[in-house]
């Protein structure tokens, strides 16, 4: 099979599967907490036969210092899974994967507050219609069908969610090399100790299903979603990725309709497709003032020469935060 056309496969795969966990973690019907450390242990297991059995990746090429490194970032990222999926539960699973989508730009913030990454003015108005997003998605709360408090706790959970996946990317960024599956399989790791004191054991006639649930969320939408996913990055352009990437909260979208009955309302459809088109404009690097330029055909002034060059030469983490899995390197 051609590469890209097993990459596309691939990648539309792995964002299928990721789409679905939050039907999954609902299902089980246990507590977020319990259900990350099961999804952390399973998915340990599941990567590390990937990484040491299959892939013969050696845990010696990983320094102390890096491995720490990792390990702090598996706490952000188990910080991030425990928020997301208490916030299905409270607004629902379309509102809390779209929220969760604002990642890249609190990636972008982060870079510019702790390592001096410039954001571009294009970067600033991409970010500003994310926000038009969010309050948008707070005012759908009065159509939603859902108890406002309820709603508006569903929507801060996975705002803070996003901060913290956020905050596991900006670190996994500085281990430029370190394997990625070795980089998740120490975050895994870590988040099965950090949450051990959360964790319960499924009951009652319903165990056998909730079992195979928490198996099929840590070996499925993790282990087999983040193969897939990395397998996929290294066949395809950048660009395919971004456009891929879209499956998941579109797949999220559909299965929260289908399976729960939660449907968008207008509002919020206009929220969730100004956050969306957000992240697309800020991974593609389209400028806001492209098509004003094209409108008037005199050309460009001095200023928006300026305003190009800037933002050529401005760094791309974010382009690459809003691809699939933020930085590349952690599952979502």
């Amino acid at each position: 099979m051609n590469p890209i056309t097993a990459g596309m496969l691939q990648m539309t795969t792995a964002m299928v599967i990721a789409g679905t966990v939050g039907w999954c973690v609902l299902l089980t019907g246990m507590p977020a907490a319990s259900v990350v450390f099961w999804r952390c242990a399973f998915g340990a297991l599941a990567l590390a036969w990937i990484v040491i059995g299959k892939h013969r990746t050696s845990l010696r090429g990983i320094g102390l210092g890096q491995a720490g490194m990792a390990a702090l970032g598996g706490v952000a990222l188990a910080a991030s899974w425990a928020l997301l999926f208490a916030a299905y539960s409270h607004a629902s699973i379309a509102i809390a994967t779209v929220t969760y989508h604002t990642q890249p730009f609190m990636l972008a913030a982060l870079g510019a507050l702790f390592f001096g990454e410039r954001m571009t003015p294009s970067q600033g108005g991409w970010l500003g219609l994310a926000f038009v997003g969010l309050v948008l998605i707070v005012i759908g709360a009065t159509t939603s069908g859902v108890p406002p408090s309820a709603y508006l706790s569903g929507f801060g959970l996975a705002l803070a969610a996003a901060f913290f996946y956020a905050l596991a990317a900006a670190v996994t960024k500085k281990l430029h090399d370190v394997p990625a599956r070795l980089i998740v399989l120490i975050q895994l790791i870590v988040g099965s100790v950090l949450l051990l004191p959360f964790a319960a054991l499924p009951t009652g006639a319903s165990a056998p299903a909730v079992w195979a649930l928490l198996a099929a969320i840590g070996g499925v939408h993790t282990g087999l979603m983040s193969t897939l996913l990395y397998s996929a990055i290294q066949k395809l352009p950048t660009s395919t990725v971004g456009v891929l990437s879209f499956i998941y909260p579109i797949v999220a979208i559909l299965v929260d309709a289908w399976a729960f009955g939660h449907w968008l309302g207008r509002v919020q459809i206009g929220g969730a497709v100004a956050i969306l088109w957000a992240v697309a404009g800020t991974h593609f690097g389209w400028r806001i003032g492209s098509l004003r330029r094209r409108a008037w055909p005199g050309g460009c002034s001095g200023a928006d020469n300026a305003v190009r060059k800037e933002e050529t030469a401005a760094p791309r983490h974010a382009r690459a935060a809003a691809g699939a899995g933020g930085s590349g390197r952690s599952p979502a």
